[in-house]
């Protein structure tokens, strides 16, 4: 019969393809294999041997080093709904303080630009960088621009980044991640940390399949490809570059330091490195990270050593179209584009690595077609073994030995797949996810062979394939605690309070007071009270506000915070509250300085904010560097001496407290410095005996003129208790304290 010769002929075909595939999917295995004997031998050994002489770091070595300057990056385009909360649980959770975060946004992405400035101006560690084009360009491109205005940044506050961290506006960061970079930053000049994929629910396989190659390739072959060659390829998140790294990419890109026409430069600039003698790591190091609690609780058969290794997490795509269209750019970055921009080397070893990256172009295509093909001969052989009378069509397939020699080693390679596959994903996830690993072995090569496919046909399209658009992924972001609140202007809060009228804030808008921000301006003007300042400035920060001004803090209590934290800070110790230690502050303190405050004081601290001028005076008083005016003793000795009458005393003081001015506060409200060159500057001079006067000349960061006339702006805008009293004494048609 015709159909059958036709199907006959079509089962010669099938058998040519199927020794096509046995042999590409031995090959592939047979350098799985290879992978896996080197980390198991490397793992065996260096517990007989290394850790059996050394015990392992200890976490807290990472505490032992001083904070350098680190900057992190971070791209984004269409991102709003995401930047904000990554950016507000970063800066809540990074154990680290001297730490800047650049965030590239688009001029044509108002959202994202929008919800960055909402975390910027509670954050003053946070920037937002506009790129110079309109979006979307390429993800080099913007790291370029942000890379751009951070070197600006390092030259307007003499800042000296010595790291520069890439992430995504999706990551979850571990609170230990800077201090790890900050240990290794003067010795390596990459660092790579892992990446474990947030889990999704079980029966989401799309999502679920990255757990499975992110837990083999980040706990496996990363760790013999660094073993063995010492290069590491950059995940373009939780990469740290030294700056020795950046400075050399710059030179050798003529200022440009990320290639814009390559979908994946993090990947590209891992193999740039390399060539220019630079130092790669891929660092494991376990530190339990109850901050983020990403890992708690007992799973059977997790390993908590192995679960709780600093790494970046995220979710990935959990559609299958997006997960397609994502791992099409990794495939066309890494083995279309880097065929035509990273060539083969001298180093066989290395390009080894550089054969297994771009292998999986031919092995997606073949695994999927080796799927497709062992479900016909399943069909086949069910259709011989059950239907009586059956044509014997596996015939075709007897006689050559060889050919199921082949078959039956692929058979021991995949079942080696698997069980490699289900101990990786067991020792971070737990024996549930690792179970659920081997049916997503299948929905995971149907994924790659659509990507392939997608990737393949887009470069046969294109023009050029150097120069592809930013294809976007959607992005989710775990609900990890509160998102950015709300920065609601001070003047409409006091508007609100009823302490100020719309006409009132426009004419002190319209007409500032130059060295005064807005509120210390209205309290000058006796627009408005210190009381009404500090209610409204606690309801912008979401605490509380009290006075200090029945309160004397004494030696002992004052000696709970050193005067180079309080000076750094602007606050001064108010009181003790079971283990807490009350700070007293005129301003919001942000997160970050909290959580630094913590450390430096070991023990847990909250602040209340209090009116103008009551911790300036308290910090002049218990911590200044130089001598100050006493001025509550020249206010006692006039009490005394009958000048003033006892009654006058009181507002009199008062008075001169809210007119007390500290000199950062001057150079902020005149341009002179903007917040987040001061913040890194106060973490500089923190270390130092100089007054910050004299050592922001020394940094060169003011001139001596600049400085000169930010002090007679001081001495003007604030008075001194001789000049109050002074006028207190003059004749009674010259009083005035204003």
């Amino acid at each position: 019969m015709a159909w059958l010769e036709i199907f006959t002929a079509y089962l010669y075909v099938l058998k040519a393809i199927a020794v096509t595939l046995a042999i590409v999917v031995f090959i592939s295995g047979l350098d799985d294999l290879f992978i896996d004997i080197v980390y198991w031998v490397r793992r065996i050994w260096r517990a007989l041997t290394v850790y059996s002489r050394h015990k392992p770091m200890d976490p807290k070595a990472l505490y032992e080093v001083d904070e350098k300057p680190l900057a992190i990056m971070v791209p984004a385009w269409q991102e709003h709904g995401v930047i904000g909360k990554m950016a507000q649980l970063a800066a809540t959770t990074l154990d680290y303080e001297n730490y800047h975060i650049f965030i590239g946004t688009y001029p044509n992405d108002p959202q994202t630009h929008a919800e960055v400035e909402e975390v910027r101006v509670r954050f003053p560690n946070v920037h937002s960088v506009v790129c110079a084009r309109p979006g979307p360009t390429s993800k080099a491109d913007c790291l370029n621009n942000v890379l751009d205005a951070i070197l600006q940044f390092e030259q307007r506050s003499g800042v000296q980044f010595a790291g520069f961290v890439l992430h995504d506006s999706e990551d979850v960061l571990s609170s230990q991640e800077l201090r790890l970079f900050n240990y290794l930053a003067e010795r390596k000049d990459l660092i790579q940390l892992p990446v474990y994929p947030l889990e999704r629910p079980l029966a989401d396989l799309t999502g679920g399949h990255y757990l499975d190659e992110f837990a083999e390739l980040h706990a496996k072959d990363i760790v013999v490809r660094e073993a063995l060659v010492g290069q590491v390829p950059s995940a373009g998140v939780g990469t740290c570059f030294s700056r020795r790294a950046i400075v050399a990419l710059l030179e050798q890109g003529d200022g440009i330091a990320f290639d814009t026409q390559s979908l994946t430069e993090d990947y590209d600039i891992g193999f740039r490195l390399k060539q220019l003698g630079m130092r790669e790591v891929f660092v494991r190091f376990p530190v339990r990270d109850p901050k983020l609690a990403a890992n708690a609780g007992h799973r059977f058969g997790r390993s908590m050593r192995e679960a709780s290794v600093v790494s970046v997490r995220e979710y990935f795509p959990n559609t299958l179209n997006a997960a397609v269209r994502q791992k099409s750019r990794w495939i066309t970055g890494i083995v279309i584009q880097g065929f035509r921009t990273l060539k083969w080397t001298k180093s066989g070893a290395l390009n080894y690595f550089l054969w297994r990256d771009r292998k999986g172009v031919i092995t997606n295509f073949a695994s999927f077609l080796a799927t497709l093909l062992a479900l016909q001969l399943i069909a086949i052989w069910l259709y011989q073994r059950f239907v009586p009378d059956s044509y014997k069509f596996l015939s075709i397939f007897e006689g050559e030995w060889w050919f199921f020699a082949l078959l039956a080693a692929n058979f021991v390679l995949m079942l080696n797949r698997m069980v490699q596959r289900v101990f990786f994903v067991t020792s971070y996830y737990g024996i549930v996810q690792g179970l659920m690993s081997l049916p997503r072995l299948v929905w995971g090569n149907l994924v790659n062979f659509l990507a392939n496919w997608r990737a393949v046909a887009q470069a046969l399209r294109a023009k050029d394939i150097r120069r592809m658009a930013w294809a976007k992924t959607d992005h989710d972001f775990p609900i990890l605690g509160s998102g950015p609140r709300k920065h609601r202007p001070l003047g409409q809060i006091l508007i609100g309070q009823g302490a100020l009228t719309e006409a009132q804030l426009q004419q002190a808008l319209q007409n500032p007071i130059r060295g005064l921000r807005l509120g210390s301006a209205l309290v000058h003007q006796n627009i408005i009270t210190t009381e009404q300042l500090a209610a409204a400035v606690a309801e912008q920060g979401g605490v509380t506000w009290d006075s200090m001004a029945d309160s004397e803090i004494g030696s002992h209590l004052a000696a709970k915070v050193p005067a180079a934290v309080a000076l750094r800070y602007s606050i001064v110790p108010w009181y003790e509250e079971q283990a807490a230690l009350v700070l007293a502050s005129e301003s919001n303190i942000d997160p970050v300085s909290m959580a630094a405050l913590e450390r430096k004081l070991g023990r847990p601290v909250r602040y209340v904010i209090v009116p103008k001028g009551e911790v300036t005076v308290e910090l002049r008083r218990l911590y200044a560097r130089r001598e100050t005016e006493p001025a509550h003793e020249l206010l006692q000795l006039a009490t005394r001496q009958n000048r003033i009458a006892p009654d006058e005393a009181p507002s009199l003081w008062s008075h001169y407290v809210s007119r007390q001015l500290l000199l950062g506060d001057i150079l902020l409200a005149v341009g002179r410095i903007d917040p987040a060159v001061l913040g890194a500057l106060l973490l500089r001079q923190e270390k130092t005996d100089l007054s910050l006067g004299a050592f922001l000349t020394q940094q060169g960061v003011l001139t001596q003129a600049a400085l000169d006339e930010a002090l007679q702006l001081q001495s003007r805008l604030q008075v001194s208790m001789a000049q109050l009293l002074r006028r207190v004494n003059a004749p009674p048609g010259m009083r005035a304290f204003a």
